[in-house]
């Protein structure tokens, strides 16, 4: 552990140079070409790393085996958002209306220091099993078919045969001291409901001659509203948000239908499962005053479950790397995460790794958002470290 820890604090300057080249250029889900080609130089400098890309988009996979063990990955994400970026840094985003806002520059800079580390470990020859470094595109979109980059990997079968799955997320609400990390329901499913409410329409001066579909929609509000806190145990967590509401073209004349659009995150597949179900029957109360309702599902991640003994492995591994430092034991929210997938495939777990400046807090998926950088050195040797022992205990997870 001290070793790793103290190689990683030698290679930060490096991991730091790593992430604001990638901060400098950013690509978006599914766009992830130079993003790629940048991991797949540095890793192919690696000694003992089998390099490969991924069959679909941009995916990178790099190997490292030494004998017969267990195989653990661990899993970056590459994609930036739409976002223009405000934040004052000599490397500021070069692509226009493109940002790593989400922090996964850090993560893919993190997971190259991680594969160094791991890499002079393995000339240990008492290390046995293989560690799968896998640096996934487009976690913060889905394509025409509705899919992530992560659902791809796994249909691909970078995740088969794969004992333990470990990932990491910028925390900007917790300093580069602390990490979050919880067991069980952590990150909420993701579901987006498209509605459509059509009427008759007519002039806006006699709306008593048809049938106002905005009036219609009146009554589906509060039906909709209304589902995660009284259709649902309060115990449980669900969130229901409304983002697009559209209709109308002209103020005196009242449109013929309006389209309505929002998502509904949950943390248990059965709550999840019961509300898309009322959903689609809070749209049909169009059809009792008159109108009609419809509504589409586009159904998204799942929720995101942190398996218990991975959970208790980042525990473990960060008290002995960082005895000092905090750790939170809570949801990370409502949020979601398509690594959920992966801890769908096999035992998996993924920590919040604080990154908050000293001077303030910058959210997630904002403008200004930025890191204090001393979190990456800490974050490749959490990761290389929890790999190490979860190596050593085989068979024990």
């Amino acid at each position: 552990m001290e070793a790793i820890k103290k190689r990683a604090q030698e290679i930060e300057e490096t991991i730091i140079k790593w992430r604001r080249h990638l901060h400098q250029y950013p690509e978006r889900s599914f766009q992830e070409k130079e993003t790629s080609a940048f991991v797949k130089k540095q890793l192919e400098q690696i000694p003992g790393m089998e390099v490969r890309q991924s069959t679909h988009g941009y995916g990178v996979i790099g190997t490292l085996t030494n004998g017969t063990g267990p195989t653990i990955a661990l899993r970056a994400d590459m994609d930036a958002l739409p976002i223009e970026e405000e934040a004052n840094v000599s490397f500021s985003s070069q692509h226009p209306g493109v940002m790593h806002a989400c922090g996964h520059d850090a993560h893919t800079a993190i997971l190259l220091g991680a594969a160094t580390l791991l890499s002079e470990q393995f000339k240990n020859e008492s290390i046995l099993g293989t560690v799968r470094f896998v640096f996934q595109p487009a976690e913060e979109a889905t394509d025409e078919y509705n899919k992530s980059g992560g659902t791809y990997l796994i249909e691909e079968g970078v995740y088969d045969e794969v004992d333990l799955a470990l990932a990491l997320h910028m925390c900007p609400w917790l300093t580069p001291d602390a990490i979050q990390v919880h067991k069980g329901p952590s990150m909420g499913s993701l579901d987006v409901f498209k509605g459509t409410i059509k009427g008759t329409g007519g002039h806006g001066a006699y709306p008593h001659l048809g049938k106002d579909p905005v009036w219609l929609l009146s009554q589906v509000l509060p039906a909709l509203y209304s589902l995660q806190g009284r259709l649902v145990s309060p115990l449980e967590s669900a969130v229901l948000s409304i983002g697009i509401i559209q209709g109308g073209a002209a103020n005196n004349v009242i449109p013929s239908e309006v389209y309505v659009e929002g998502t509904l995150r949950c943390y248990t597949a059965s709550t999840r499962a019961y509300l898309l179900k009322e959903i689609k029957n809070a749209f049909s109360l169009a059809n009792v005053f008159g109108g009609e309702g419809f509504c589409m599902i586009e159904p998204g991640e799942p929720p995101l479950l942190n398996d218990h003994d991975v959970v208790d492995l980042v525990v473990q591994t960060a008290m002995q790397l960082y005895p000092d430092d905090t750790i939170i034991d809570e949801p990370f929210g409502m949020g979601s995460e398509d690594f959920a997938y992966t801890a769908e495939k096999t035992k998996a777990a993924m920590f919040f790794l604080g990154c908050q400046p000293a001077h303030g807090q910058f959210d997630l998926h904002t403008p200004l958002f930025q890191i204090d950088e001393s979190c990456l050195q800490k974050g490749a040797s959490m990761m290389a470290a929890a790999a190490i022992a979860a190596l050593n205990r085989g068979n024990e997870m």
